[in-house]
């Protein structure tokens, strides 16, 4: 999930960036991505929901 995470904001030491390429399974990348972005999205409809109730109410 280190990996993952650190990949969507595009930070990554080549070093670090090489040992993951070396030991992690393809699959579980995949799904991690598929799980971060998943909770991303979620996070930003959340937000957005907050955000235009407190504009439409107030």
């Amino acid at each position: 999930m280190k990996a993952v995470f650190w990949s969507f904001f595009g930070v990554r030491k080549r070093k670090d960036y090489e040992s993951d390429a070396a030991r992690l399974n393809p699959v579980h990348v995949i799904i991690a991505g598929i799980l971060g972005a998943a909770i991303f999205v979620t996070v930003l409809v959340i937000v957005v929901r907050l955000v235009v109730r407190s504009a439409a109410g107030g």
